[in-house]
């Protein structure tokens, strides 16, 4: 290899992500889209008072079931008649909102071979609690927006990072899902 073709050549990993591996798992989704699909599943037990654990064991990828074993535990704080022994579900929310943002910008980053610095996503909401206890039915329940604010540092030009920014806005499941309304189909199972 010359030293030119060397210096052209791109660096295997960027921001920890094997970018061969990315380029080969986009190529084997357009090539065959059902490898595309995935499906998470998540069973969530009440543990007494506001806690719960959530199990993850398994989802599926391109019709393959890949198994993973994980414990999520959630709980209200004091002054909601919880124990604090874990996060509650409005942060729950916006931890995996975050998240899964910040892998888009990671992705994006390293695709366009930018090295991150630093990368933080601080997320805000309001909402009001006469709608959850049922005092004020004229109140939602839920928010009316969620706030946030990413910090992003590396050896791109702002005009990457916004050009990042608008691709994660476009292409994040979790900002998609949080963003939009998309159905949920409940169903009760009374046990005796």
């Amino acid at each position: 290899m010359t030293s030119q073709t060397a210096m052209q050549a791109k660096p295997a990993t960027v921001n920890g992500l094997d970018l061969e591996a990315l380029a080969s798992v986009v190529e084997e989704i357009k090539q065959d889209p059902a490898k595309g699909i995935v499906a998470f599943h998540v069973s969530s037990a009440w543990q007494g008072q506001t806690r719960s654990e959530t199990s993850v064991e398994s989802y599926t990828i391109g019709g393959e079931e890949v198994p993973r074993r994980f414990k999520i535990a959630v709980d209200e704080p004091f002054e909601l008649l919880g124990q604090n022994t874990a996060p509650n579900p409005q942060e729950m929310l916006m931890t995996a909102l975050n998240a899964c943002m910040m892998v888009g910008y990671v992705a994006g980053a390293a695709v366009k071979g930018i090295t991150l610095e630093s990368l933080e996503i601080e997320t805000y909401g309001n909402l009001d609690l006469r709608g959850f206890l049922g005092i004020d039915a004229a109140v939602k329940p839920g928010y009316d927006s969620i706030l946030f604010t990413v910090r992003i540092k590396g050896d791109g030009s702002e005009e990457e990072f916004r050009d990042i920014h608008e691709t994660v806005m476009r292409t994040s499941p979790n900002y998609f899902n949080v963003s939009r309304p998309i159905r949920l189909d409940g169903h009760l199972k009374v046990e005796s």
